[in-house]
This record gives structure tokens, C-alpha cells and sequence, in this order.
């Protein structure tokens, strides 16, 4: 890992505080953006899709922006629709999304798959 993360979370959100925590408690240089005023811009997310390969990744399934639209309607987007979709609405966005590098992101907590992506 080179550099500083750039974390996107939402300050109401638990998860988002528990892998603050995390990289903090681990001297993990980041810095935080509020991904409701600040989200990852349509680039990014359009690379994150590419990275992690499977769109479903970048949802907020559990979220009212997503349950708001309908998993029938997130399901029929094109994935230019749906990278649209997640640029226009931070709350669509799986949370906390991190961008480690410009082929490299996590989305959610998942300690285990963090460690192993943020050692080096």
C-alpha cells in the first residue's frame, strides 16, 4: 500500500466508525469523505466496478436510497444506468468505500479481507 486512503463513510453509520477505528488503531494513514456530500465520482466508481468485478459490490443493499428504488429496478440497470445511479446518491453506495489505489477498493468492513489488502 502506497499513500493515503481515501475512505468515504457516513458519520452515522457504525461500520463506518468500527473501520475508522480500525485503520487508526493500525496507523493506517487516511482521510475521510463524507460519501452523502462528497461521493466517488463516476470515474471511480466506474474503476472500483472494474476492480472488483461484480457490480452488486458497490450497492447499499441494506440502505432506504436502494430500497427506495427496488432490488427489481437496481437489477434491470444498465451498468452505465446503475455507475449513474451511485454517482448521483452517495446512500446507494456500499459503505465505507475505499479507494486504496487507482485499481485497488474495499467496500464494507470485512477486517480480515482488509488486513490482507492494506499489509505491505
Amino acid at each position: 500500500m502506497a499513500g493515503i486512503l481515501k475512505v468515504y463513510s457516513y458519520n452515522r453509520c457504525s461500520t463506518c466508525r468500527k473501520a475508522l477505528a480500525w485503520l487508526t488503531d493500525r496507523g493506517i494513514p487516511h482521510e475521510v469523505h463524507d460519501i452523502t456530500l462528497n461521493p466517488p465520482s463516476r470515474d471511480i466508481l466506474f474503476a472500483a466496478h472494474q476492480s472488483l468485478g461484480n457490480r452488486k459490490m458497490l450497492f447499499n443493499t441494506s440502505g432506504q436510497s436502494y430500497r427506495a428504488m427496488g432490488a427489481a429496478v437496481v437489477k434491470a440497470l444498465s451498468d452505465e444506468e446503475a455507475l449513474d445511479a451511485l454517482a448521483a446518491d452517495g446512500k446507494l453506495i456500499k459503505r465505507p468505500f475505499v479507494e486504496v489505489s487507482s485499481s485497488t477498493y474495499l467496500t464494507g468492513f470485512k477486517p480480515d479481507l482488509w488486513e490482507s489488502a492494506l499489509q505491505g
